[in-house]
């Protein structure tokens, strides 16, 4: 599903979750197509500026299902930085963590699912910045390329047992306390 409200042709967008959003409901942030995931939403403008600015270093966990065997090298490899494009220029990628994990388990089945007699290796990457397709370019870049990329997690907020689709409401102290960004004071 594309992290939109405005309806295309033949793709699935946020409009089509059944769901009644307030006017004025934003994706913070984006998945792709092909990524799976958490996404929050919101009308809270000045949250989205807050979350999106990148001294705030925010926290974004993603599970990654990479073709390959992936080796201990190749981890330090990803955790350290490494060059990637981004808009036709090298970048480098801020510090990150990352781990080899077992296969998570309750995964949603997925229209295209990994062909089983290939070899598989997923991570855990765990990363301060979301450049345009960052998580892809660095497997990619280190000779994985992805197969399967789900955000499980933004900060505290945490996808946990969420359904593709599911829809949970948070209040406004909620999601600031767990996106550790301080409540704006309100002037009364």
């Amino acid at each position: 599903m594309l992290s939109q409200f405005v309806r295309m042709p033949k793709k699935k967008v946020l409009a089509d979750l059944v769901y009644d959003f307030p006017v004025g409901t934003n994706a913070l942030g984006r998945l792709d197509e092909n990524s799976e995931g958490l996404l929050i939403l919101s009308t809270d403008k000045q949250l989205t500026n807050l979350l999106l600015q990148p001294e705030n270093l925010h926290q974004r966990v993603y599970w990654v299902q990479v073709h390959g065997k992936v080796s201990t090298e190749t981890l330090q490899t990803l955790e350290v930085g490494i060059s990637i494009r981004m808009h036709k220029e090298d970048y480098d990628t801020k510090p990150c963590k990352a781990r080899i994990i077992d296969t998570p388990s309750n995964l949603a089945q997925r229209g295209h699912p990994v062909r089983d007699d290939i070899t598989t290796t997923w991570i855990e990457l765990i990363l301060t910045e979301g450049k345009f397709h960052q998580v892809r370019k660095m497997t990619a870049a280190v000779g994985h390329q992805t197969m399967r990329l789900i955000r499980v997690a933004i900060e505290d907020i945490l996808l946990l047992d969420m359904k593709p689709g599911e829809v949970r409401e948070l209040t406004q102290e909620e999601i600031y306390s767990k996106l550790k960004i301080q409540l704006p004071i309100t002037h009364q």
